[in-house]
């Protein structure tokens, strides 16, 4: 007997606290507002996550090279906004919502949702490791020449789940992954 994906995904969430919080199904309007929003919460296969509203704007201000081995703070300013407006072809860091706490046998992939795509703002791909948790530290790219607009707590990312046969021989917390637990948006680090 095989578990739909959502069903599994829901139960996962709801009794392991894979995704806090869970929303257990796709929403695309807020009640209270009557306005439509970017979705997010339960998908057939995945989850939609929501950005937080929290963000760090990059800035060429201060720099002149940009360095993963030695990048500075001073780089961003940081806003705390229901709207985030990005610059034309510059970026913003900010963070889920959702906390998440990947079990052994996962692997996820977190994927730009296609309503920013379309509009030219990227979001980068990347993956949640076996026994990795924290907030996804999220990357938005505006690739346009006019500025972006982001809407905080609504959806900006897919994670899809992939589940293996057996628990992978070495898990992020295996290696003590530098981005364990990271509680907010959280810099490069070497």
């Amino acid at each position: 007997m095989s578990i739909k994906p959502d069903s599994w995904i829901r139960f996962m969430a709801q009794q392991c606290g894979m995704v806090e919080p869970f929303v257990d199904r796709q929403v695309r309007t807020v009640k209270d507002q009557a306005s439509k929003v970017v979705s997010y919460g339960l998908s057939s296969y995945g989850y939609d996550i929501r950005v937080a509203d929290e963000f760090k704007i990059f800035t060429n201000i201060n720099n002149s090279i940009v360095d993963p081995k030695d990048f500075h703070a001073n780089a961003f300013v940081e806003v705390n906004a229901e709207v985030c407006i990005v610059p034309p072809n510059s970026f913003a860091l900010a963070r889920s919502i959702e906390y998440f706490k990947i079990p052994r046998n996962i692997l996820t992939i977190c994927l730009g949702k296609s309503t920013y795509a379309r509009c030219g703002i990227i979001v980068n791909v990347t993956p949640f490791e076996p026994e990795w948790e924290g907030y996804v530290t999220i990357e938005i790219s505006n690739t346009t020449p006019l500025p972006a607009k982001i809407y905080a707590n609504e959806g900006i990312a897919q994670v899809i789940f992939l589940q293996a046969d057996t628990e992978c021989e070495v898990s992020y917390a295996d290696r003590n992954g530098k981005y364990m637990k990271q509680q907010g948006v959280t810099l490069p680090m070497i």
